[in-house]
């Protein structure tokens, strides 16, 4: 993610805390920046700025030295020697003040890290060797698989419980992807364990396959035992908006959970002549490998809801369980990636089903403009949603014109995107606002939903509480009608 004058300075002035870090760094990097990395990883991830001194004053890094350092940490943190498991971050140069410096971005993550060998966790004073405090060591295990759903080892589950073909189509993915893959020399068990699919229970000191290995690897029947909820709706719905033209519901593994969702893709969408340079680029093709990745590896498992992809006319608009680190509109200038499930991301990335951190996420804000006309929507929520606005060509199906008889301003009404939302079901009005891309309930909205009510297009789902805190909206008959009949 590209890094602002602004947000440097924002840090420095931050100073040094629990989350934020400053290392001298001339022309070459320290060797204990590596222990903060680790130490972010273990606790709730944070930022390390190399080229500043403790007391936040800007020493800057050799201009000619930038390249090698980036280098240099991008192969040791990639080194299961130096960093145990091995992950990927991002660093970036930013320009302050005449002067380079370097910016490494760590998210949480679900594993518990080891740095040459020791365990290093946070706190506002720094970095902590906590290897050798087995109550520190038992409690930071608990909390990673307490908080990362994907982590719940199932003893009950070994590897011949897997679908070893499954694992070897990975194994062939990974070596595609990347010659001499270390995936190549495994057995299937060495695999699992690379990857951190196979762990130890940290209470029962059991091992078996993590919820995570479960979902990529395991029987459909096994799936839905320990996940009954799991599945992805594919719906098409452009003519029978009360139902659906086509769907496709998928109750399985999570390899090809993805083939499904691009087949879908594939089968109802179009895909536009688009040039980039020289090259011919396809723009949906590029779009949904990003969301079809996004849902799968950011879903939190956890819950029971179900996770939905619907094609609608002019726009694709995705659900998924989340695990939220706020709510309302992602802005992508100031946008932090979070991994809800790192485990999962970092697998699909080796198998090539998905982009770096944040990378993906930029790819699919630079073509959906260009593909669709307006800019992809992402809305942070106990329930993630993505919009993506596609192109149609031929006439729009009158019953679904513009349904107000209250002319607005604007591409599509308020009454209309209101109307959307409760066709999917029933809303309260903070919801209605997130899906609007508001972050809070506007004026607007609020004298909306009152000649909604009074037309008696919408209902209360709690009528004899009009203003409870659990209060949600639902379509009215007279309101499908209205649908119907435009």
């Amino acid at each position: 993610m590209d890094v602002t004058k602004q947000q440097i300075l924002d840090l420095i002035r931050q100073g040094e805390g629990i989350s934020v870090e400053f290392k001298t760094c001339r022309n070459k990097i320290n060797r204990d920046v590596y222990d903060t990395v680790c130490a972010f990883l273990n606790r709730h991830g944070g930022t390390i700025l190399l080229g500043v001194q403790d007391d936040g004053t800007l020493q800057g890094i050799e201009p000619d030295a930038v390249t090698q350092i980036k280098k240099d940490f991008v192969t040791a943190i990639n080194n299961p020697l130096k960093l145990t498991p091995p992950t990927y971050l991002s660093i970036d140069v930013a320009e302050v003040d005449g002067k380079s410096l370097l910016r490494i971005y760590v998210p949480e993550s679900s594993q518990v890290h080891r740095c040459n060998g020791r365990i290093y966790d946070r706190n506002e004073d720094g970095d902590l060797d906590i290897t050798d405090h087995t109550t520190q060591v038992a409690h930071l295990y608990q909390r990673k698989q307490a908080t990362f759903s994907e982590n719940r080892v199932h003893p009950w589950i070994q590897v011949k419980d897997l679908r070893p073909e499954l694992i070897e189509k990975c194994r062939r993915y990974a070596r595609i992807n990347k010659d001499n893959h270390s995936w190549a020399d495994m057995d299937d068990l060495q695999l699992l364990k690379s990857a951190q699919l196979y762990q130890e229970d940290p209470e029962t000191k059991q091992n078996g396959v993590t919820l995570a290995g479960v979902m990529l690897f395991a029987p459909d029947q096994l799936i839905l035992k320990v996940c009954p909820a799991h599945r992805t709706d594919l719906i098409l719905r452009k003519v029978n908006v009360d139902r659906y033209d086509d769907r496709d519901l998928v109750r399985t593994n999570l390899i090809d959970s993805y083939d499904r969702i691009l087949a879908s893709v594939q089968k109802h969408l179009p895909d536009p002549f688009y040039l980039e340079g020289i090259e011919r680029r396809s723009l949906r093709d590029a779009i949904f490998r990003e969301v079809a990745s996004n849902m799968l590896i950011h879903r939190e498992y956890s819950s029971g809801v179900p996770c939905r992809f619907i094609i609608e006319y002019g726009q694709v608009t995705t659900f998924n369980a989340n695990r939220p680190h706020g709510f309302g509109l992602l802005n992508p200038d100031t946008f932090a990636p979070y991994p809800k499930n790192p485990v999962i991301g970092a697998f699909f990335r080796e198998i090539d089903r998905a982009d770096e951190l944040g990378s993906g996420m930029r790819k699919m804000m630079i073509y959906g403009k260009k593909y669709g006309g307006a800019d992809p929507q992402l809305i942070e929520g106990d329930v993630f949603r993505m919009i993506i606005s596609v192109p149609e060509f031929g006439e729009k199906p009158s019953h679904i014109l513009e349904v107000s008889s209250r002319p607005e301003s604007g591409p599509e009404s308020i009454f209309e995107r209101v109307i959307r939302e409760l066709l999917i079901g029933s809303r309260s009005k903070s919801e209605l606002a997130i899906a609007l891309g508001h972050t809070s309930v506007s004026g607007k909205l609020n004298e909306r939903v009152r000649e909604m009510l009074a037309d008696d297009l919408i209902e209360y789902t709690i009528p004899d509480k009009p203003k409870s805190r659990l209060q949600k909206y639902r379509l009215t008959e007279k309101g499908r009608k209205l649908l119907e009949n435009r």
